[in-house]
């Protein structure tokens, strides 16, 4: 029982860590979107925002998915305990983004006329893109040094990592568009992927590895593996991105270009907000799964413990989304954007299947079955680019928060099947309680606001009682399944004593 509270409790450490780091991100990302609209105007922001996607794209094409692929060799190689074998991990990863990155580099460099072309229309930002190569280079070396701090799970350095990084690059980058103007942009790209990567280098350089010869015939061995599923989370990638694409073609030729941009700024939001808490859980949760793959009874607790504990956070926050939506619209856009409330609120259910889903899924990754995971992925981009064609032609933008529900509903269905077959996964009794009580009070509450004039007294009061209650709930769960209220004690008396 202890070992089982120890691992609920490293589940919110990691949680609360990188829950605040996402935070820290996101407020870093508004600070940066007004200083840009402010000081440069919306053409600035359109040319920053160019590069930055262009490098993005560039990056995250040609490192081959080895920012997720290679957290599974490397957290493999460290629950093994062998100093070795996580050494030749590490050096061989190096190798392998150093090798990338140069490429990456070379090949922005050499079609620099090319991309300033497709990107602007003309080759006016020719020498600004064979500058970008020097950031391309950077920001893989920096993926390769953030996946061994994420293996090795140096959660704090990690956060570290990305909070310096973020935090340093706003401070340099907006004194350079003061003075700077326009000229600033691609100076600032630059500078900010220099700061990730000198950061990262940095904190990764703390952990002490044992010097080992790996030949070149090793590295190749060593490499096959993590460029097996890292070419397969490429192809994964690549899919999502021609699904969106058509979908968004498919709402400006069906609809206007105007919803696409509704479209956009609603799962912007579910992204923005709800997005964080993924990212931040799985920062911790995919190097634990893949340490265990090798057993499926553990690969059953851990799933478990993650949905349990992952649902018992985010169905409170889901609860607020579907009562305070219209505020949230508000504060992130104006009254323009109103009409894509209903879809918000059927995207924000979808998000409490879509969260069981993803941590089910997690453990074709963690097992490195490559194939079998870009087969479950073909089937659920196809059916779900159906269902959101079929959902904005019979109903707008609601219809596309309904297909969005639908289509995480019909991939949960499909993931249960697949690892109740193939790894014997099952469901415990305690996350079943969980799901059934959340679920129907999120349910309820949507059913509420639905009902009674979303902006009355009634319903405000109505979702607010609904928030404390599903609040609540979590809070006595997870009392029992970390001592919530020990910790919180214990974080009182700490800041009582440091006051004294």
């Amino acid at each position: 029982m202890d070992e089982e509270k120890s691992s609920y409790r490293q589940i919110m450490k990691a949680t609360s860590i990188f829950g605040g780091v996402q935070v820290f991100q996101i407020i870093i990302m508004i600070i940066r979107s007004k200083f840009i609209a402010v000081l440069l105007g919306p053409t600035g922001m359109g040319i920053a925002g160019l590069f930055t996607s262009t490098l993005n794209l560039i990056a995250s094409f040609i490192n081959l998915g080895l920012g997720t692929s290679a957290v599974k060799n490397v957290s493999i190689a460290y629950s093994s305990g062998d100093t070795t074998r996580i050494s030749i991990i590490i050096i061989v990863l190096k190798r392998l983004v150093l090798i990338f990155g140069i490429i990456g580099a070379l090949f922005t460099l050499i079609l620099s006329k090319w991309l300033s072309v497709i990107t602007f229309g003309n080759e006016d930002y020719t020498i600004a893109f064979a500058w970008i190569s020097l950031a391309v280079l950077f920001k893989n070396i920096t993926t390769g040094q953030l996946v061994i701090l994420q293996g090795l799970r140096k959660i704090k350095y990690l956060a570290k990592a990305n909070l310096f990084g973020s935090f340093l690059g706003l401070v340099i980058t907006i004194p350079l568009y003061y003075f700077y103007g326009l000229d600033a942009i691609v100076p600032g790209v630059i500078i900010t992927a220099l700061l990730g990567f000198l950061l990262s280098w940095y904190f990764s350089g703390k952990i002490g590895i044992i010097k080992v010869k790996v030949s070149k015939k090793r590295t190749l061995e060593e490499s096959k593996d993590m460029l097996s599923m890292g070419v397969m989370l490429s192809l994964s990638g690549l899919m999502v991105m021609t699904s969106a694409y058509i979908v968004r073609v498919f709402i400006s030729t069906t609809g206007t270009l105007s919803d696409v941009g509704l479209y956009n700024a609603g799962f912007a939001i579910i992204n923005t907000y709800v997005g964080l808490i993924f990212t931040a859980m799985a920062t911790d949760y995919y190097p634990r799964l893949s340490s265990v793959a090798h057993n499926n009874k553990l690969c059953k607790a851990t799933i478990n413990n993650q949905v349990e504990l992952s649902f018992l956070i985010i169905a409170p926050i889901i609860i607020v989304f579907i009562v305070f939506i219209d505020w949230v619209i508000m504060f992130m856009y104006s009254t323009k954007f109103e009409g894509i409330d209903e879809m918000v609120r059927w995207a924000a259910i979808a998000m409490l299947f879509k969260i069981i889903s993803w941590a089910i899924a997690f453990i074709l990754l963690a097992k490195g079955a490559s194939k079998l995971f870009l087969i479950n992925e073909i089937f659920a981009n196809i059916y779900n680019l159906v269902l959101s064609l079929l959902g904005y032609y019979y109903g707008g933008l609601t219809g596309l928060g309904i297909a969005f529900l639908i289509g995480y509903i019909v991939y949960l269905i499909h993931v249960i099947i697949l690892t109740k077959r193939k790894y014997d996964f099952t469901f415990s009794n305690k996350f079943k309680e969980i799901f059934l009580v959340q679920f129907s009070l999120a349910l309820c509450c949507f059913i509420l606001i639905k009902i009674l004039d979303k902006d009355s007294l009634y319903s405000y009061f109505g979702g607010v009682l609904f928030i404390i209650i599903s609040s609540w709930y979590s809070y006595k769960k997870m009392d029992e399944l970390i001592g919530l209220k020990e910790i919180l004690i214990s974080i009182k008396d700490k800041i009582n004593i440091r006051r004294e």
